[in-house]
């Protein structure tokens, strides 16, 4: 009897933390508003990374906003410039990944930055990218820089970080939590 409540007692304590962490699709796109005047920043860092790891080919998952981009690609008030899918944990302990896209030069993409998740009622995110331009011997010689800070965003919604030219539609979903069940028939009518 007594290892049952020692069991019991060891089961309350550490099933909270083995289960805190869910699987979530990302969906990220990175948009330049052409309305917009560009705004050119510093030069990207050399260390833009911060030691985050990098998202990883395995990771990729099928995007589900290709409605959106085929949207914004018929708008010339928009350049799409990144869309990126992917599957991953989040919790309670923040997340940061580092994203790229194009032609690696001397440590350096087109399109680099990193995103840093947290999960909570919302899901708090920083965005820091880069849109660099590069010179004939791979220098960078141009940047722009979107940097959104302490943003909560609304899983299973689209949402919008307006960075001036640049800007972020993030999509947070759930791909552990159950679908929300219909109403009974009764109250169908």
């Amino acid at each position: 009897m007594r290892l049952f409540r020692i069991l019991s007692l060891l089961l309350v304590v550490v099933a909270p933390s083995a289960f805190a962490d869910s699987l979530y699709q990302v969906e990220m796109i990175l948009i330049r508003q052409n309305a917009e005047p560009v705004i050119n920043s510093r030069a990207a860092p050399e260390d833009w990374a911060a030691g985050a790891p990098r998202l990883g080919t395995d990771k990729m998952s099928p995007p589900r906003l290709t409605n959106i981009i085929d949207k914004l690609r018929t708008d010339s008030n928009y350049t799409v410039l990144l869309h990126k899918a992917w599957e991953q944990s989040l919790g309670e302990q923040p997340v940061k990944l580092a994203i790229s896209d194009g032609q690696e030069q001397f440590g350096q993409f087109p399109i680099e930055g990193t995103l840093n998740l947290q999960l909570g009622r919302f899901t708090d995110m920083d965005a820091d990218f880069w849109v660099n331009q590069f010179d004939s011997n791979g220098s960078v010689i141009a940047s722009e820089h979107l940097n959104q800070k302490d943003v909560r965003t609304k899983n299973n919604q689209l949402n919008y970080l307006d960075g001036g030219h640049l800007a972020l539609l993030i999509k947070i979903t759930s791909l552990t939590a159950k679908p929300p069940s219909a109403p009974p028939p009764e109250l169908q009518d």
